[in-house]
Formats: C-alpha cells, structure tokens, sequence
C-alpha cells in the first residue's frame, strides 16, 4: 500500500519519522507531507486555505499508482476526509489518529493569529489529557520543531460533496477518547458527529488501556503503538 501521513496544525512530515520505519518494514511505501504554507511567513501564506491543504494530497494520490491509504492526525483528519471526497474510487481505507471525520463546513479550530500566521500556541493551552503522555524533554523537542501555519487553515470551513467517501473503509485510532464513548456518540448521533455516523466501514481502535496516561500526540509518545494499530488495519 501506499500511505499518506498528513499532520495536524504546526507539524511537517519529519512527525512521522518514528512511526514510518515500522509501516516500511511491513512491505508499505510510506509518504509523509509537509503541508503548504506550514513554516513560511504571512507574506508567503496568507493566500493558503484549507482547500490548498486538501489539494496538496489529492495531488499526491493522483501521482501514485496502487492502492492509497490516508492517515490524518488532528486537523490533518479535515484535509485527509476532504481529499477523500474528491477521490473516494482512488482509496481503500482512511484512518483517523485522534479525530473525529468533520461534517461539511465545519473547520479546524480556531487559535490566535500572531503578525498573519498562527504560531504553535504552547502546550498550556491544551487540557492536561491531551499532554499527560508527553515528558518535559517530548514537549520541549516537540515544542521546537513546530512550525506556523497559513491564518486561514484552521478556521477555513472545508466543502464535501460526494457521499461516497461514506462507503471507504475508515478507523479511528483514539488516544486521549475511550473507544466506548465514541461507539456511544455514533448511537446518538448528534449533528457534529453525522459523517462519523453515516460511514458505512468504520472500525474504533483505542490506542490505550485502562489506566494508561493518554494525549493527542501519539506518535511522539507512542510511536510504535500508532505504527502497530495502522498495520493492523491494513491486515
């Protein structure tokens, strides 16, 4: 298989690089992106959209040959669903590491934009659930290499139209949500979680066990679990 990582908001393609060696090993073809505009100033990305970042990876299933699996982390989830969309016959399976598949015009979030940009808003903006896997060294190593993103990416409302992508086999990789209270959510159904409940193929793998301090940040805490439950998707 070939497979397409996509990171969330502030990271590149070097995040994966302790997850990609495994999915290697197994015989994949691995293809980590750095996403456009990701590091550069408001005067080079202030015309880049969330639509730019979904481009970005169609353009990257169009230029391979095989079979395609998305893997999206955090906000990567919106730009991997949205690449779906407009290439649902091109990929056989998409999983998402710690997001949920968004509804049609719904964004990101939104985060404080500093001189055109948005600027890594610094680990105490995030409830202690989403860091308590990741040691002072992680978050300082973390912390470092992160990187601006374009003003309008997390905020962009991100357009789906083919209702096929409903039909692509999905996963959700969940670390810092246990699995039983997404499989509750798609019971209920609220409107926020309607894509998540009309996929027809979706598999929950929760990444932790009971007791196991979680984050959002997986593959810098975990990365061998997160390359072992993708691995076991695609078997």
């Amino acid at each position: 298989m070939h497979i397409i990582l996509v990171p969330g908001l502030w990271l590149d393609a070097a995040t994966w690089g302790e997850v990609t060696p495994a999915l290697e090993a197994a015989g994949h073809r691995t293809h980590p992106l750095t996403m456009p505009g990701v590091g550069a100033p408001a005067a080079q990305s202030s015309g880049i959209g969330i639509a730019d970042w979904v481009a970005a990876v169609v353009a990257e299933i169009d230029a391979l040959d095989g079979p395609v699996v998305l893997v999206g982390h955090s906000g990567g989830g919106n730009v991997v669903y949205g690449a779906l969309d407009a290439r649902p016959e091109e990929v056989a399976h998409v999983v998402f590491l710690d997001t949920f598949p968004p509804t049609d015009g719904s964004s990101i979030w939104e985060f404080p934009v500093v001189d055109g940009v948005v600027p890594f808003p610094g680990w105490d903006s995030f409830d202690e659930g989403e860091v308590a896997d990741l040691d002072p060294q992680t978050r300082a190593d973390a912390a470092a290499r992160a990187k601006s993103v374009p003003e309008r990416v997390p905020t962009d409302p991100l357009s789906l139209s083919n209702e096929r992508r409903r039909a692509v086999p999905m996963t959700m990789i969940t670390s810092t949500m246990p699995a039983d209270d997404i499989r509750a959510i798609i019971r209920e159904a609220p409107a926020w979680a309607a894509e998540l409940a009309a996929a027809e193929k979706l598999e929950v793998v929760q990444l932790h066990g009971a007791g196991e301090a979680t984050g959002h940040w997986p593959q810098f805490s975990r990365p061998g679990a997160v390359a072992e439950a993708i691995l076991r998707v695609l078997d």
